[in-house]
C-alpha cells in the first residue's frame, strides 16, 4: 500500500493519541495504570477510616496499584460523600459510603442518596443491640428481650435508652426498635458520641443503650451492662451466648454499614474490574485478621446485592427517623 502524505499524517496522529491515552491512564482496557485516590467521608483513626485503609490495602494487591485514602471530612459526612459523587468518573477516584447517606435527604441537609453513585460492594456492618443496665434489669426482673418489651409496654415513655448524637446511627436504632416492637421509649442523645451513653448506662443514669456490642463490650464484660439482643441475622462471634432479637421472636435488624462506590457513569469495564478486586479483597487473610481483631464484622454484598440493600435501607431509615421525631 502506497503511503501518501495524508496517510502518514494520520498514522502519526493516531500514535500520538495512543501515547497520550497511556500517559493519562486512559484506555479503560488497561485500567488501572496509576494510583487510585480513595475518599473517606470521616476522620482519620475512626471506625470507617480503619476499615477502609485495611480494605484498600487488600484491593491494591489485586489491582497492582497503590490506593491512597484521603479523609474529606465535614458536614456530618456530607462533604466527603459529595466529593465521591462529584469526582471524575474514570476509576481513579473511588470512595466509601456509609449509613449516614440514608439520612441526608429526609433531614433536608443534602440531595445525596445511594442513587448518586454506582455501588461496588458492601464491606462491613455493625449491628445495634438492646443493652441495659444490669442492676436496673435485675431490680425489675428483666431477664430477656421479651421481659424488656413487656416492661416498656407497661411503662410507656418511661424507659430511657441512649445512642449517640441526634440523627446518628445509634439514635435512629431506637426508632427501629420502637417500630418493630410497638414500644414507646425515650431516646437520649449524646453529642459527644456513644461512649458517653454507654458510660451513663453503666452508671445507672439511663436504663440502657442501642449501640453496637463493640462499643459496649468493656461494660458488658465487667457485668455493669447486659446485652439482651443483637439486631442482626446472626450472633456476634465475640458474644456467642447473646441471642439475636429475631431468635427471640422480634424481627428487628439494624446496623451501621460501610461500602465501596464510584461516581455515576463510571465505564462498565472499570466498574467490573473494581468489583473483582473487592471480591478478592474481602477474603484477603490480612484484611480478615484485621477486622476480627478490630471487632468489625465482614458483611459482603456484591454490587447488585448492595444496591438492593441501599434502596430498602433508604425507606427503612426514613421510617425509623419519624419514630424518634427527626422528620
Amino acid at each position: 500500500m502506497k503511503l501518501t502524505k495524508k496517510r502518514v499524517l494520520a498514522l502519526v496522529m493516531a500514535g500520538v493519541m495512543a501515547l497520550s491515552l497511556c500517559a493519562c491512564g486512559g484506555g479503560s482496557g488497561d485500567y488501572p495504570t496509576k494510583g487510585i485516590n480513595v475518599i473517606c467521608p470521616w476522620g482519620a483513626g475512626g471506625g470507617t477510616d480503619a476499615c477502609l485503609r485495611a480494605f484498600t490495602n487488600a484491593m491494591g494487591k489485586d489491582l497492582g496499584q497503590t490506593l491512597t485514602v484521603d479523609n474529606v471530612t465535614g458536614g456530618g459526612g456530607i462533604t466527603g460523600h459529595q466529593a465521591i459523587a462529584d469526582a471524575e468518573a474514570d476509576g481513579y477516584t473511588i470512595g466509601m459510603i456509609t449509613f449516614e447517606l440514608s439520612t441526608y435527604k429526609p433531614l433536608g441537609t443534602s440531595d445525596l442518596t445511594w442513587e448518586s453513585y454506582e455501588p461496588l460492594c458492601r464491606v462491613n456492618t455493625d449491628a445495634a443491640t438492646v443493652t441495659v443496665a444490669t442492676k436496673w434489669a435485675n431490680d425489675n426482673n428483666i431477664k430477656d428481650l421479651a421481659g424488656f418489651i413487656d416492661y416498656c409496654k407497661a411503662h410507656p415513655g418511661e424507659v430511657q435508652m441512649g445512642g449517640s448524637s441526634a440523627a446518628s446511627v445509634w439514635h435512629i436504632a431506637g426508632g427501629y426498635l420502637m417500630n418493630a416492637t410497638g414500644i414507646d421509649i425515650q431516646m437520649v442523645t449524646y453529642q459527644e458520641g456513644a461512649a458517653a451513653a454507654v458510660k451513663d448506662a453503666a452508671g445507672g443514669f439511663i436504663n440502657g443503650v442501642t449501640v453496637s456490642l463493640a462499643e459496649a463490650r468493656s461494660f458488658i464484660e465487667s457485668g455493669d451492662l447486659t446485652c439482651l439482643g443483637v439486631m442482626s441475622d446472626e450472633r456476634n462471634s465475640a458474644f456467642p451466648d447473646v441471642p439475636t432479637c429475631a431468635e427471640q421472636g422480634f424481627d428487628v435488624k439494624y446496623f451501621t454499614q460501610r461500602g465501596m462506590a464510584v461516581p455515576k457513569d463510571t465505564p462498565a469495564e472499570i466498574k467490573t474490574r473494581l468489583e473483582d478486586a473487592c471480591k478478592k479483597a474481602i477474603e484477603d487473610p490480612e484484611f480478615v485478621e484485621f477486622m476480627n481483631n478490630n471487632g468489625q464484622a465482614i458483611s459482603f454484598l456484591d454490587s447488585a446485592g448492595y444496591a438492593e440493600f441501599l434502596e430498602q435501607s433508604a425507606t427503612d431509615v426514613a421510617e425509623a427517623m419519624k419514630a424518634v421525631n427527626l422528620v
